[in-house]
């Protein structure tokens, strides 16, 4: 069984959850998901400001961002093609991490390199809001950084390594979270360097 480690109530953090031959093998299924939904640089609502996070998606939903506003829809904003397929193994950690009988419907994937962060944000554009967020960790270690129910409450930070779960659901489920820097050279996963965050997530109301 893996460690589970309870970070404050309804946020959990499993240390080493997908071990090395885990990681390499996700790895090969999110280079395809790549390949057919190619990273792009999303665009701040208003203002237009590029993020300094690459991202994409997969599943039949995904998260976009532009000047438009935040949202979910089926095809990736530049190509205008579906999302592919979340790919098995990960549909296998929700299975295991989130305690529902409902498969996520997005996984977004953001690619940080030396430089980027994400600041505090809640995930609050899904309906259903009953579902946990199962997000799962490859290439550099990052510091991740989670707090209350306000943007000003007090945080904590962890050091989110390759291999490494984090859910959030429950009382966490609108925490503030984010990822202060990432600590280049800690992980020889990814050739390139760098680090994969998938976030997995329900998004319609069960039915």
């Amino acid at each position: 069984m893996p460690q589970k480690l309870e970070i404050a109530p309804g946020a959990v953090y499993y240390p080493a959850y997908l071990d090395v031959e885990a990681q390499r093998a996700l790895l090969q299924d999110l280079r395809k998901v790549i390949a057919a939904a190619p990273l792009y640089r999303p665009r701040m609502p208003r203002s237009g400001k590029e993020f300094s996070v690459r991202m994409t998606n997969c599943g039949p939903l995904g998260w976009v961002s532009d000047v438009a506003g935040y949202r979910y829809q089926p095809t990736h904003p530049e190509t205008g093609e579906p999302w592919p397929a979340i790919p098995d193994a990960l549909i296998g950690a929700w299975r295991a991490l989130s305690g529902l009988a409902h498969d996520p419907e997005a996984c977004l994937v953001n690619h940080y390199v030396e430089g980027t962060k994400l600041g505090l944000h809640q995930g609050r554009d899904e309906e259903e809001l009953a579902a946990p967020v199962v997000s799962l960790s490859l290439g550099d270690s990052a510091i991740f950084r989670f707090g209350g129910a306000t943007r000003k409450g007090p945080t904590r930070q962890l050091k989110l390594e390759s291999g490494d779960a984090f859910v959030f659901g429950g009382p966490a489920r609108l925490a503030f979270h984010g990822i202060d820097r990432l600590l280049s050279g800690t992980s020889t996963l990814l050739g390139e360097g760098g680090r994969f965050n998938l976030t997995m997530r329900r998004v319609t109301r069960f039915g």
